[in-house]
């Protein structure tokens, strides 16, 4: 309420003058916490905005590749997201391998498998992949991306369950409807290279809606090279037209998130490209070192 000099003459008191005391000390109260409250939010975008980085354009020349990439570098202060094809890296795409990462925590809670060291009996079947074609565990199955061992996780969780855990941890559209093969590859499943980042930070931190040695666990037969002082956990992923490599660095100073999607049209003779790529931008920015690595254990 607005007072004039008028009405405080004419009423002639000093509890009126007290009342407009108190409420300027209101008003400075209430324009401290809006202050406040919108530093806040401009610091939180601040945070999350991203940084298209159009010179990148070179590492996916150099192969004669098509795709985009996502780097979230939280060794920077400002914690930007560094970004080659902006559109590009909010379309969504089939999963593909890369969801073993979920899915693996689907089905250790669903209790589909029990631990890394369970065994899973191959049935005999030739699916032209000598690493396909034996005995798994955990471990085997996520490094060799072996299909048919998630594709007994799928079965035993069911479709209803699911649903419920994509959409209790936000992965992309959350939909697993398919009407021919494995959701994750041939069905409706979808998320984008952003959005593979906003999950493998929860992933990292443990903040995903799972056990937390669960969540370890997974982190662990992520493991695809390690050095003095870093460790590169990392997934990869392909349906046939296009492929994923996604993962994290983690060093001392912070980690550096990636989420890589390109297009294969030469199917596999595409593959290599993924990592090269990957590998190519992240020593450009120190955070793989220029060596190889020791304890390289190559993921398909």
């Amino acid at each position: 309420m607005l007072w004039s000099s008028n009405d405080v003459m004419q009423q002639g008191s000093r509890p009126k003058t007290k009342l407009g005391i108190k409420e300027k000390l209101m008003a400075i109260r209430i324009f401290a916490i809006l202050f406040s409250i919108f530093s806040l939010a401009t610091f939180a975008h601040a945070q999350e905005g991203t940084l298209e980085r159009s010179d990148w354009r070179k590492f996916f020349s150099e192969f004669q590749a098509k795709g985009t990439i996502v780097v979230a570098d939280e060794r920077q202060a400002d914690r930007a997201m560094l970004v080659f094809d902006p559109v590009r890296s909010k379309k969504r795409y089939s999963p593909a391998s890369t969801f073993k990462i979920p899915h693996t925590l689907f089905a250790l809670d669903a209790g589909a498998v029990r631990d890394e060291f369970q065994i899973f009996r191959w049935d005999g079947v030739n699916r032209g992949f000598a690493g396909h074609n034996q005995d798994q565990d955990l471990r085997s199955a996520m490094r060799n991306s072996t299909v048919w061992v998630y594709e007994l996780f799928a079965k035993e969780i069911g479709d209803d369950k699911a649903r419920r855990y994509l959409k209790k941890i936000d992965y992309g559209n959350a939909d697993p409807s398919t009407s021919n093969g494995d959701y994750w590859i041939e069905g409706s499943l979808a998320i984008s290279a952003q959005e593979q980042i906003a999950f493998l930070r929860k992933l990292y931190r443990n903040e995903l809606p799972f056990r937390v040695e669960h969540q370890r666990l997974v982190k662990d037969l992520m493991i695809v090279e390690a050095g003095r002082n870093w460790i590169l956990r990392a997934k990869t992923g392909w349906e046939g037209r296009m492929g994923w490599w996604v993962g994290w660095v983690e060093w001392p100073t912070g980690s550096v998130f990636f989420a890589l999607n390109i297009d294969t049209p030469n199917r596999m003779d595409d593959l290599f490209k993924r990592e090269a790529i990957v590998r190519a931008i992240l020593r450009s920015i120190e955070a793989l070192p220029p060596n190889p690595a020791v304890n390289s254990d190559a993921a398909r």
